[in-house]
């Protein structure tokens, strides 16, 4: 996603103190300068998805005792070397790392953007083993959270402001396969001064598995 796609949707010098503070590297794509996409350094990328991978072996593992109090004993480790390279939630990588699916975000099931503009967003997305709800399909809730990240990127890019989710609805039609990649169509249907309506559809294949409608409300500046 380059800053071309993100534009005005991303908060400005206006947007303080609340949900959407700012940072240099957002204020500098919103005054059309490069987007900084060196925040984590170049492993960031290999570090989310060694987490992921753990994600989707935890979702299945019963372990051992010995194997538990092994694993156990290494995360308590690795927590304690992770606890002095945690930062505040503004200086996180997963603002500015448009190059890796989802952001590099964890608690989004991760998707790359084919296409982003003001008629809408295109994205394919991978629900992975960690995301399974039962029977190898993902967990309607996972689908909900899918939906609620890109068509929040559409009615910020349609509105070209920032955008927080006032009312989602989400149909499911059949079954959400796990570990395929699928297909995510938003966009916004209107928009009536703060009120962006918004839609979306999930595919696999020719198959709609998905479909969602919601609110967006542009904030104002400063408004969390």
């Amino acid at each position: 996603m380059n800053e071309l796609q993100v534009g005005d949707s991303l908060p400005d010098q206006e947007h303080h103190e609340g949900g959407f503070r700012p940072m240099s590297e957002l204020i500098d794509a919103h005054d059309g300068r490069d987007i900084d996409i060196t925040r984590g350094g170049p492993h960031y990328g290999e570090f989310i998805e060694q987490v992921r991978g753990l994600m989707d072996r935890v979702r299945l593992a019963s372990p051992s005792d010995e194997l538990a109090l092994e694993t156990i004993g290494v995360l308590e480790q690795l927590n304690d070397k992770l606890d002095a390279a945690t930062v505040d939630e503004w200086s996180t990588p997963t603002w500015t790392r448009f190059d890796l699916p989802g952001r590099g975000n964890i608690t989004l099931p991760p998707f790359t953007i084919d296409h982003a503009d003001t008629d809408g967003v295109d994205a394919r997305i991978t629900f992975r083993t960690y995301h399974l709800g039962g029977n190898n399909a993902a967990h309607g809730g996972q689908v909900a959270i899918g939906f609620d990240d890109l068509l929040g990127m559409a009615a910020a890019v349609h509105a070209g402001a920032v955008t927080r989710t006032a009312s989602l609805t989400v149909d499911y039609r059949s079954i959400t396969p796990l570990n395929t990649e699928l297909k995510v169509r938003a966009w916004a249907e209107r928009q009536e001064g703060r009120k962006v309506f918004v839609r979306a559809t999930l595919h696999n294949g020719e198959r709609l598995c998905a479909e969602a409608h919601g609110l967006f409300i542009v904030l104002k500046p400063g408004q969390a």
